[in-house]
């Protein structure tokens, strides 16, 4: 195990330029169940059509199928989209804005805010903070994170407190990841790319939530970091980074345990994602999964799982098996009841495939189900799973 450390306090992080690269994800956000009564209910972000789709599995049907009112046509072109933790609402980015959706029951989607924009960024990366009070997000080229205040029973911004700010020492935002409810010393994570990942200290109770970021370098220098994602019981946090093993395959998950005032690398060298554009990352109880969009003398994008073991509180990873997806494989989410993994494919074939868990081998998944999540091409961006 690595004994490197860096503490989270009294640090300075390094001034880096670089510029900001088209990368359209969004992460799931760890919380608690929600309020809304859609169990089982995802979306994916059409980018081509400019279209949110809901879809769900009908009890004893391994086949998704299209949410009744659980569509929506979008203002602007899409960039992002995230669920807020109490599952209750969900928020779109675009280019004209963010909007708020009303998750209702069995997942329908209700426009809100009068159909008028709750803010005039168009986000690259977002996430709302696991007490639903803050909307945490960027704009690509400008290296500005933001805290929208949110009003956590309506969804709709909190107009008795100020958006809040904070330079980071990078443009090139990619993900975006906040600490699950219950963490101790909670934090906002932001994958840079080349400007590796800043992690920066977050208090929801404060009216400026954001402290003073500590940066980790990227483990290779010619490497960026693509994607972010924290366990939902905030033991470790995960980065994924291109250039960072050696080897045709050369995308490499890095895992960090969670203490109180530092992070512990678990490995000297990254775990081997089977790819080499890894750009997202699921983190469940027990597993983690990798997914890449770029494999070499390969066309389509893979999926790496990861068993998680400890032993007197020290953590590893142990690789388990790869399985593959569609062309350009960009999110990752597991539905609600925890039976389906949901992969989404920007260059289709297919636009969505679904999985289930081995039920022999922890951490290895079973091909399931594929579909169209519209009339293709729909570059199929970003999934969210309502939790």
């Amino acid at each position: 195990m690595r004994g490197w450390k860096w503490a989270l306090a009294g640090l300075a992080a390094a001034m880096l330029l670089a510029g900001c690269k088209g990368f359209w994800t969004a992460l799931p956000t760890s919380g608690t169940p929600g309020t809304g009564a859609a169990s089982g209910v995802f979306y994916i972000l059409n980018q081509k059509t400019g279209q949110v789709a809901g879809f769900s599995f009908a009890t004893g049907s391994t086949q998704p199928t299209a949410v009744t009112g659980g569509s929506a046509n979008l203002a602007g072109a899409p960039l992002a989209m995230t669920i807020a933790p109490n599952g209750s609402f969900l928020y779109v980015s675009t280019g004209a804005g963010i909007y708020l959706y009303t998750i209702g029951t069995g997942g329908t989607l209700t426009l809100g805010n009068s159909g008028q924009a709750i803010s005039a960024d168009p986000a690259f990366a977002m996430a709302v903070d696991p007490t639903d009070q803050w909307l945490v997000e960027s704009i690509p080229g400008t290296g500005t994170l933001s805290a929208i205040p949110l009003d956590a029973t309506t969804g709709l911004s909190n107009s008795s407190l100020q958006v809040a700010t904070i330079t980071l020492p990078n443009t090139n935002v990619q993900q975006v990841a906040i600490s699950p409810s219950g963490a101790a010393n909670p934090y906002v994570y932001v994958a840079m790319g080349a400007g590796g990942t800043e992690v920066i200290p977050f208090t929801a109770s404060n009216s400026t939530p954001f402290g003073t970021g500590v940066n980790i370098a990227v483990k290779n220098t010619s490497g960026a970091a693509s994607a972010v994602a924290v366990d939902p019981s905030n033991r470790l946090v995960y980065i994924a980074e291109t250039a960072a093993v050696s080897g045709t395959q050369s995308g490499g998950l890095r895992a960090f345990s969670i203490g109180a005032t530092s992070l512990t690398e678990l490995s000297t060298t990254a775990y081997a994602t089977a790819g080499t554009g890894p750009s997202a990352i699921l983190p469940t109880a027990n597993y983690v999964f990798v997914a890449n969009k770029a494999v070499s003398g390969s066309t389509t994008g893979n999926i790496t799982g990861f068993t998680i073991n400890s032993s007197a509180g020290v953590f590893s990873l142990s690789s388990v098996s790869t399985v593959a997806a569609g062309v350009g494989t960009l999110g990752l989410a597991e539905e609600s009841t925890s039976t389906y993994v949901l992969a989404v494919n920007s260059g289709g074939g297919p636009d969505l495939s679904t999985y289930t868990f081995d039920a022999t081998t922890l951490g290895k998944l079973d091909a399931g189900a594929t579909i169209a999540t519209g009339t293709d091409p729909v570059l199929a961006v970003a999934v969210a799973a309502v939790p």
